[in-house]
């Protein structure tokens, strides 16, 4: 089954991880200054005319400090205009972490707060380390216990549980965070999928979930690409200021934590393993990067292999002001 073509002007959404800077030539990290930031963002995500802004669940990670979306998603719900058209949601709640009851509670309570503009979008990850995932008492990232608890959620979401949710409000999207195995879930159970890393190389795997996807009521297929992408004056630039954010993947996969951002000048790659600098060239390799007319064709050629109607951007560099501009240019690069 060939994919669909993207549209000509894909939704433009952002994923913010609610990272952590370190200052430059040392200091305190602070925690609650990103948790700030995160809200500031979504701020001006509204202003830009984005179409999604979703933050992410992280537990106990040194450089990571968004343990709990739903009370974030509180915080930014707040911090919007009342009629602002910017859908907010989690990218994502990872439900092995939770019992599904208290994730459709605290949901319905943000559909309340922001009616229609709510999405709930889940993953199947577990702790990040193994003394992580004993604090959570998670059950592990097993397939099937995963679509287990998927499908117990959805029925709470929509009425169909020996229990009721309070408050009764229309369920919002729900949305898999998917890989192999999170397309075959998502197909069986007729949800859209947001699809990053290794899937984007391989448009096989959607192809299969198009072909597989059972129509439950919740819409037809349909496939959102996370990806990194900046806008810069030139590629060189753009690479340079990501450079933190791929040697901190590269380090977190190799050590079990993730480092607060550090600025650009101060990454040292000579400390790294062969692994490690092999993950900072992948990341770099595949990240989306350039001027605004590259921006604007390679992400058109990129939706357009896949199928996709909507760009995810998981972005985060490391000076705040530049993150605000780099935005601004990709809403105007993408949306203008």
């Amino acid at each position: 089954m060939p994919a669909p073509t993207s549209p000509a002007r894909p939704a433009l959404s952002l994923l913010d991880r609610t990272r952590t800077t370190a200052p430059p030539g040392g200091g305190e990290v602070d925690d609650a200054a990103a948790i700030r930031a995160t809200v500031d963002r979504a701020v001006r995500a509204q202003a830009l005319g984005l179409h999604r802004f979703w933050v992410a669940e992280h537990h106990a990670v040194p450089g990571v400090v968004g343990p709990a979306p739903a009370v974030l998603l509180a915080a930014v719900a707040a911090s919007l205009e009342p009629s602002s058209a910017l859908r907010i949601g989690s990218g994502g709640v990872m439900l092995p972490n939770h019992v599904p009851l208290v994730v459709a509670e605290q949901f319905a309570v943000l559909q309340a707060l922001r009616p229609g503009r709510v999405d709930l979008g889940v993953g199947r990850s577990a702790g990040f380390t193994a003394p992580v995932r004993e604090a959570l008492r998670a059950p592990g990232s097993d397939a099937e216990e995963f679509t287990a608890r998927l499908s117990d959620l959805l029925d709470l979401l929509h009425g169909r549980a020996p229990v009721t949710v309070r408050p009764r409000v229309p369920a919002p999207p729900v949305t898999v965070l998917a890989t192999g195995a999170g397309l075959v879930t998502a197909a069986h159970l007729g949800l859209p999928v947001v699809v990053g890393g290794p899937v984007l190389d391989d448009p096989a795997r959607l192809e299969q979930y198009r072909h597989r996807f059972v129509d439950r009521g919740h819409g037809g297929p349909r496939v959102t690409v996370l990806a990194d992408v900046l806008v810069a004056d030139d590629e060189a630039a753009a690479r340079r200021e990501l450079l933190p954010q791929a040697w901190s993947l590269a380090v977190s996969r190799t050590r079990g934590e993730f480092p607060p951002l550090p600025a650009p000048g101060d990454v040292d790659l000579s400390g790294l393993t062969a692994r490690e600098r092999r993950t900072v060239d992948a990341v770099l390799a595949q990240s989306v990067v350039g001027t605004e007319a590259e921006v604007r064709r390679r992400v058109g050629d990129l939706l357009g292999r896949l199928g996709a109607g909507e760009l995810l951007v998981a972005t985060t560099v490391h000076e705040q002001d530049l993150q605000a501009e780099s935005d601004a240019r990709l809403a105007d690069a993408l949306l203008g």
